[in-house]
């Protein structure tokens, strides 16, 4: 077995995660590859001596790595997509942190779960991507063109809220008067999406939700539609610019430029551990059935 190793932050919790996951796949005969920064973070800790293979760029990953693991919380393994993009390679996420909707093998059941993959007991979830293009030249939307959780406009260097002049399919659909719009995956709906009061959609749903920030119109609501809806939109306001972000990727756009956004023909692979499925984190992130008054 050959996979690939990426974290993104280094924490004091991360330290038994790290030992755990050597361990293991040092006993097993499991081949490691390391990004290039983390293991050089490894290193300067002391954590390891070994020397281990490295990768730094997503054209280093091909079809020979069976996994990638991803170490930290849910924006590590958004980062960690970066790197996988088409080819295919499932991403167990190890979370080092607070409990996250992707990152949900908990550091206290490694072993038990890292046996699991070894065994292929496991099940893969097909994760939706949504991808952007601009009329106007933008280096950082080419470069990478997709988010897993959601693509947002937001108002920039100004308290005034922007117009956003959306159609679906070419139909208009609203000029929102708002702080900005979001634009979720099924994967999304419980971030950005969740606090700016859109719905939660389950990982295998086929939709994308539009939820507008802080609306002036009080009767603006989200709204979900299919997910091979094309979704165009022209943002103006009283700023030459606004402001774009591809999960945690924000780069700056002109007003006027249009946006087109639709489903990308290809999908993230999540490892999905039967003790630990989506449903089984909702209720325990959301703290469903603990209140004792019922």
């Amino acid at each position: 077995m050959k996979v690939a190793i990426y974290g993104q932050y280094y924490q004091n919790s991360t330290q038994p995660i790290i030992n755990d996951i050597f361990v293991f796949f040092t006993k097993n005969n499991v081949e490691m590859i390391i990004e290039a920064n983390f293991l050089s973070m490894i290193y300067e800790r002391k954590l390891v001596e070994n020397q281990y293979k490295t990768f730094s760029s997503h054209t280093e990953l091909d079809s020979s790595f069976d996994m990638l693991i991803s170490i930290g919380g849910d924006g590590t393994i958004l980062r960690a997509a970066t790197l996988v993009r088409d080819s295919g390679i499932p991403i167990l996420g190890i979370n080092a942190g607070r409990l996250g909707f992707l990152a949900s093998v908990q550091k206290e059941n490694i072993a038990s779960f890292l046996q699991s993959v070894l065994d292929k007991k496991y099940t893969l979830s097909k994760r939706a991507l949504i991808s952007i293009n601009c009329s106007t030249p933008n280096e950082s939307i080419e470069e990478m063109n997709f988010a897993m959780n959601e693509i947002t406009v937001s108002r920039k260097d100004t308290t005034a809220m922007i117009t956003i002049d959306t159609y679906l399919n070419g139909e208009y659909l609203n000029s929102y008067w708002a702080d900005g719009l979001i634009i979720s995956t099924p994967t999304g709906t419980t971030g950005y999406n969740l606090s700016c009061g859109g719905p939660i959609l389950t990982p295998d749903v086929r939709s994308l939700v539009l939820t507008p920030i802080a609306p002036h119109n009080l009767t603006t609501r989200p709204l979900v539609v299919p997910d091979d809806t094309e979704i165009r939109l022209k943002v103006s306001g009283r700023e030459a610019n606004y402001l774009v972000s591809l999960d945690s990727r924000v780069t700056s756009v002109k007003n006027e430029s249009i946006l087109t956004l639709n489903k990308t023909p290809f999908h993230i692979n999540m490892v999905e551990i039967p003790q630990e499925t989506f449903v089984k984190t909702l209720r325990n992130k959301l703290l469903w059935g603990e209140d004792k008054r019922n």
